[in-house]
């Protein structure tokens, strides 16, 4: 026999929000972690080595995701569109420094990939509002938004395989991968709960890549040099 819970049933509703709010919690801590690497480029008036591409691919991630949540491609989804409106600001904001603390060469490229993936993402907004079937968009832009969201979560492999050739979880902080698991997981949660297989599936891909991480952290700790280390961060809910 199967058993069917009903997404109005109190207490179905509180756990799924509950699950959003806690995944919108840890994707902030995740939001603020490049933090002292921006510090640094201020203080030092240069980007040195940073690259600042992990932060433009982000914003792509956070924009059609947040698209993907709104009321007029998917419903009940508000969770889902304050996280990726938050992520959205804090990744323009560091594009932005970065823009303007980098080379000329690179102020350049940097400024045509943000004009290109805003005119990505408008081509998207305009391009899914032409489908007039509600099902259909939803699983159009459904599609773009997982596969933007695996892709990303898919990023942390160069670390893992750093990690296992060198045996040091230097450029893997543990608070970064912890913060990954759980918000993976807080979202993973709430799209099970909110029977929506976009969030679900790529979240329950960043859960395992977490676990992962979490399990070659314990691992190669103790190989591990103690100087500091800026950390690598690449993925994002």
């Amino acid at each position: 026999m199967t058993i069917s819970i009903s997404t109005s049933y109190p207490i179905h509703t509180i756990c799924k929000d509950a699950a959003g709010i806690a995944g919108n919690i840890f994707a902030f801590g995740l939001f603020v972690s490049p933090i002292p690497t921006f510090r640094r480029v201020v203080r030092n008036r240069s980007t040195e080595q940073f690259s600042g591409l992990p932060y433009v691919y982000a914003l792509l991630n956070c924009l059609i995701t947040l698209w993907y949540g709104t009321p007029l491609v998917s419903l009940d989804n508000l969770l889902v569109v304050t996280v990726n409106s938050v992520g959205a600001v804090f990744q323009l904001v560091y594009t932005t420094l970065y823009m303007i603390y980098t080379e000329p060469a690179k102020k350049v490229k940097m400024a045509g990939l943000l004009l290109a993936i805003f005119g990505l993402f408008a081509i998207i907004v305009v391009g899914s509002l032409q489908i007039a079937d509600s099902i259909v968009r939803r699983n159009v832009v459904g599609w773009l938004s997982c596969g933007s969201l695996i892709s990303m979560f898919a990023s942390p492999l160069f670390i893992i395989n750093l990690v296992i050739r060198t045996k040091s979880v230097e450029f893997m902080p543990f608070h970064l991968s912890l913060s990954t698991f759980l918000m993976s997981t807080s979202f993973f949660i709430y799209g099970m709960l909110n029977e929506d297989a976009f969030v679900f599936m790529p979240n329950g891909i960043g859960t395992i890549l977490g676990i992962v991480q979490l399990a070659l952290y314990f691992h190669y700790r103790s190989f591990s040099r103690e100087e500091y280390r800026e950390p690598l961060i690449v993925s994002y809910a």
